[in-house]
């Protein structure tokens, strides 16, 4: 059985997510490739494709004219240049959004044509949904990193922006062009999805299946659920102690951890996080941040800006360091960071949204805060620290390995593959 692994990128959430099951396909003897259209890493079986290009002197002869036209106003901006207009304009600290066209043709490659099983996973500005489901011969599997495969071009449908003077977040006012664009973007995914019937979605969490499940459309694809694994071997408990003199970081201190890697994205809810450790009574508490760093955070005595970690031992150690790890997020999947924190025996606090609900089992490897605000964070971080929670680090991580170890989910992958391919 041959297996494509399709990804946009190999870095960020879902390109780590998409190369750690690679690597566990690999690891249980699947043949697995993994096709990108940005390259970083060197992993095995890894490979580049790259963007279509018309080079002909009448293409660009027709486009230099069309471009004059447009500049002189005689024709409408092309639609291109329209999308990218759109996402300029929109609101700071917002998510990604995606337009579901794209000049690459994965059923052109060599890769595609010798699988058996295509699996999409991030594949935002790489898969051109009309010409794909429409070219596509293959049983696809696709993996939702987040909702853009079924939403109106939104990597998250966020229904907050900004926090108010109370610490609660402050509800999003959509604009009449978003919705607008939301609707004719989705309208142009299930048409392109609308003859298609050897596609299966494959969910993180029952949170991701639900919001699928709400437009009636998708109800005729089979969902499954299979959670994002994790090398235990790389992510494991590791010596508080020697963690922190790696990381020069305060033996006596109460270390709340804080991972992203976009830390101003208004989802993540660090703004929440900063209020609440303003808040505490306790003194000798200090914010770790590992994410790129942020400017404003410098005035903050007690937060400590890492920087962004790509070497995953040394990310194992920053777990290992933190009392808690703290994820604030007011939307979200199943974040790899909750996993890797849970792996490394250190407990997780956390808003009760999407997937983190499933995660964390209150009291037991960590906290759920009551409601989404400053408040309940900062009662849930102070319980925290007073109480702690009632699993060792032992069993947080053994609880961890036994739901989230990279053989738990190949193995489900592999069977979820072969019942496609009999």
């Amino acid at each position: 059985m041959k297996v494509l692994l399709v990804n946009t990128s190999d870095v960020g959430g879902a390109g780590k997510a998409c190369a750690r099951l690679h690597l566990g396909l690999l690891n249980m003897e699947v043949d697995s490739k993994l096709l990108l259209a940005k390259k970083m890493s060197n992993f095995k079986a890894s490979y580049v494709l790259h963007q279509k290009t018309n080079n002909s002197l009448f293409f660009k002869i027709e486009n230099k004219v069309l471009s004059v036209l447009r500049r002189i106003k005689l024709l409408k901006p092309s639609k291109k240049t329209q999308e990218e207009l759109f996402i300029k304009n929109r609101i700071k600290g917002l998510e990604k959004f995606s337009f579901p066209n794209s000049n690459y043709d994965i059923t052109e490659s060599e890769l595609y044509k010798q699988a058996d099983v295509i699996n999409l996973h991030w594949v935002s500005d790489f898969i051109d949904y009309q010409s794909f489901f429409k070219k596509n011969t293959k049983p696809v599997v696709w993996t939702l990193h987040d909702m853009n495969p079924f939403s109106g071009g939104e990597h998250y449908e966020e229904k907050y922006l900004g926090i108010d003077k109370k610490g609660f977040p402050i509800k999003r006012v959509f604009l009449d062009e978003e919705v607008s664009t939301f609707k004719s973007v989705l309208n142009l995914k299930m048409e392109a999805l609308s003859n298609v019937d050897n596609l299966h979605f494959v969910t993180l969490c029952n949170w991701m299946t639900n919001q699928l499940k709400q437009n009636d459309f998708f109800e005729k694809f089979l969902i499954h659920k299979i959670p994002n694994g994790i090398d235990s071997n790389i992510f494991r408990i590791r010596d508080k102690s020697s963690s922190r003199e790696l990381l020069n970081i305060p033996q006596e201190k109460k270390v709340i951890l804080f991972v992203a890697d976009l830390i101003d994205a208004n989802r993540k809810g660090l703004n929440f996080l900063v209020r609440a450790i303003e808040r505490l009574e306790q003194t000798n508490i200090q914010l770790f941040v590992i994410g790129n760093k942020n400017e404003d955070l410098n005035r903050f005595k007690n937060i400590i800006q890492y920087g962004k970690v790509y070497d995953e031992e040394l990310l194992s150690s920053v777990y290992s360091a933190a009392d808690a790890f703290v994820i604030p997020s007011l939307m979200d999947n199943l974040p790899n960071t909750v996993l890797e924190s849970l792996l490394c025996g250190t407990p997780v606090i956390g808003f009760p949204v999407g997937g983190i609900l499933e995660i964390i089992n209150h009291n037991k490897n960590g906290l759920l805060a009551k409601e989404v605000s400053v408040d309940a964070l900062v009662e849930s971080i102070s319980d925290f620290l007073k109480n702690g929670v009632s699993y060792s680090i032992e069993d947080i991580r053994k609880d961890a390995v036994n739901k989230y170890d990279e053989k738990v989910q190949a193995k489900n992958y592999i069977k979820l593959f072969e019942s496609l391919v009999k």
